[in-house]
């Protein structure tokens, strides 16, 4: 595979450099893009840097200069709860992109507001594959196509949108608005191809909101190489421009931190050589000071400068940590979402969880809240079945074995509060979620629970199999204005992570043990048969209000077919402090361990559980031994 620097010889790109001297013949053209500005759109950081690099890098090119992006631009950011589009289409009005394309988090105010989206840029939307049902059209507000002729070069544009991706990312029943979604592999090609024909361009570029496997499934699929450059959002990675299956690649990351520059060698009526790279938005690059203007206006009216509490542990509002475990802003979040709904539980999906950054500890500003939760969604309280809680819960585990689990790793792709339970990341096993418990209690699958989630769950969103269930509440209340609120009347946090979700790779052989308060508690279990080594920091025994000992002394060497634990009695006596004599309390065991089966994405290792039956005695605390288990023979 080629790098920036290929050459066209017979229809494929083979090294050589990239050169446009003057009287050759050739012709250089600089394509800058940029992609998923979201959450920088609200912030006077990189965003105007990042309209600064694009007219330094303009004054700087050797040839003509073709801006554009890859979607995402419009949402979502912390001033959309306010703003909606406005912000960043006002920032970009001053970028003055040759096109853009219609990605997903466009579609966040709603499918009629694309139309005033459209309306109020001073350039063209790109929607080649999303067409009118009727007349094969882009749909109204957007264009299939744009051509730039500047500098005796003319350049094709299209844009281009996953199926998959844009109807499970939004809540728009395209069906019904009379939109059908064309495939891109297909509808890409042919249009690349009527350009270069029909209207005798010398370049196409696709502007693909795909992600980068959907891009280059695009590449592959594009047998005549027409297209020659892809220009990828969604996904946000770091991708240089590369050469794949004759076209390049590229994606600028997101949030405006970084720029893709390629450099076209236009030759002929045709690209004969590219070199590129990805521009890093850095602090020593200055802000345009009419960006900066209109976010800070906007920034202005809505207070988000304003400290609202203090935070004695980190808010992580990355995607990483909330798509793939619980955490303890995930935790907050949705203890004020209960709480508000006076609810029995509460969930909210991880993907409505923006900005990837860690806030704190120290003081947390509105517009921290605002950057983590952007999306105009409202609070909705819903009335479910135990089992249909279960089935909820379950249609957000991504296992490892699937394409996604692969790619990223597990996940359990969203946040509770109110509900605890177990989630085992793999296929072909008798239950996702299991051991649940409500209010401390076990689940009643016939039972009903008030359920608060966001509006965007309430509608189906995120694949929620929620839109046709009993609607206790629906209210007017944005989802960040409530988080808000609920921070305004605490002067700390300091969330923690509490045992709310606990991932199960394996299950080890029960245990039964007596708590009296006196000496050592040791367990034994069979160990499975894929244990390598145990990581003895990370055993521990937890209870079913989310309280946990970690072990004192953890026994599992190589070879061995046992796992023995040790665990201060005292401690645990403590953590189960409201169980009577007599009282049994189920206990769980968790510890990571080094797998010979799993070859986990995320994290570091897999997970054993174990049901642990606690008999306590508060009696004949004097007794020797009382707090053993069966001798484990070593």
């Amino acid at each position: 595979m080629l790098r920036a620097g290929g050459i066209v010889l017979g229809g494929s790109l083979v090294s050589g450099s990239a050169t446009a001297a003057d009287g050759d013949g050739s012709t250089t053209l600089t394509l800058l893009s940029y992609n998923d500005v979201q959450t920088a759109a609200a912030e006077d950081k990189k965003f105007p840097r990042l309209v600064t690099l694009i007219e330094q890098r303009r004054a700087a090119a050797d040839g003509p200069v073709v801006v554009v992006g890859g979607g995402d631009q419009v949402g979502p950011h912390a001033l959309s709860p306010i703003s909606q589009w406005r912000a960043p289409v006002d920032v970009l009005n001053e970028v003055g992109p040759d096109a853009d394309v219609i990605g997903n988090h466009e579609f966040d105010y709603g499918f009629d507001a694309i139309f005033n989206v459209t309306a109020d840029s001073e350039f063209p939307w790109l929607a080649t594959n999303l067409v009118d049902s009727e007349t094969g059209e882009a749909f109204d507000g957007t264009e299939s196509e744009r051509i730039v002729d500047r500098g005796g070069v003319s350049v094709g544009i299209i844009g281009l949108a996953d199926e998959g991706a844009t109807t499970g990312k939004t809540n728009i029943d395209f069906e019904a608005e009379g939109v059908t979604i064309e495939d891109y592999t297909e509808t890409g090609p042919a249009e690349a191809k009527r350009l270069k024909e029909e209207e005798d361009v010398d370049a196409v570029v696709a502007l693909a909101h795909t992600g980068i496997d959907d891009a280059e499934d695009l590449a592959e699929a594009d047998a005549a190489d027409d297209i020659d450059v892809i220009v990828v959002g969604d996904d946000e990675r770091f991708y240089p421009p590369e050469e794949v299956d004759g076209s390049i690649i590229s994606e600028a990351r997101a949030r405006a931190a970084y720029l893709s520059e390629i450099e076209l060698t236009i030759e002929g009526g045709e690209v004969t050589a590219f070199d590129g790279q990805l521009i890093e938005v850095t602090e020593d690059i200055a802000k345009d000071p009419t960006a900066s203007s209109i976010i800070n206006d906007y920034r202005a009216d809505v207070g988000l400068d304003e400290v609202i509490v203090e935070a004695e542990t980190p808010l992580d509002a990355t995607f990483g940590s909330n798509y793939h475990r619980e955490t303890g802003y995930g935790n907050l979040i949705t203890d004020a979402m209960r709480d508000r709904a006076d609810a029995d539980v509460a969930i909210t999906n991880s993907g409505g969880i923006r900005s990837d950054s860690v806030y704190g500890p120290g003081e947390i500003t509105g517009g921290d809240i605002f950057n983590t939760l952007p999306f105009p969604n409202t609070l909705v309280t819903v009335e479910l079945t135990g089992e249909e809680l279960v089935e909820t819960l379950e249609s957000q585990i991504v296992t490892l074995e699937s394409e996604t689990g692969q790619d990223l790793g597990e996940e359990v792709s969203q946040q509770v509060s109110g509900v605890r339970f177990e989630w085992v990341p793999h296929e072909g096993v008798d239950e996702q979620i299991r051991d649940v418990r409500v209010g401390g209690e076990p689940l009643d699958p016939d039972g009903t629970y008030e359920v608060a989630v966001n509006s965007f769950m309430a509608n189906g969103g995120s694949g929620y199999p929620l839109e046709d269930k009993p609607v206790v509440e629906a209210t007017d209340e944005l989802l960040v204005t409530l988080v808000v609120d609920y921070l305004r009347e605490r002067d700390t946090v300091a969330p923690t992570v509490e045992g709310r979700m606990q991932r199960v790779d394996r299950d080890l052989s029960d245990a039964a043990v007596t708590v009296d308060g006196n000496g050592k508690v040791v367990a034994q279990f069979d160990a499975p048969d894929d244990v390598q080594s145990v990581a003895e920091d990370t055993v521990a025994v937890w209870t079913p209000d989310g309280d946990h000992v970690d072990a004192e002394h953890v026994a599992f060497g190589e070879g061995d077919e046992t796992l023995v634990v040790r665990v201060d009695d005292g401690d645990l006596a403590d953590t189960i402090e409201d169980a009577d004599d007599g009282d049994e309390v189920p206990l769980d065991l968790y510890a990571e361990y080094e797998s010979s089966e799993y070859d986990h994405v995320y994290f570091e290792r897999s997970r054993l559980n174990a049901d642990v039956a606690t008999t306590v005695r508060r009696r004949g605390r004097g007794a020797p031994g009382r707090g053993r288990a069966d001798p484990p023979g070593r």
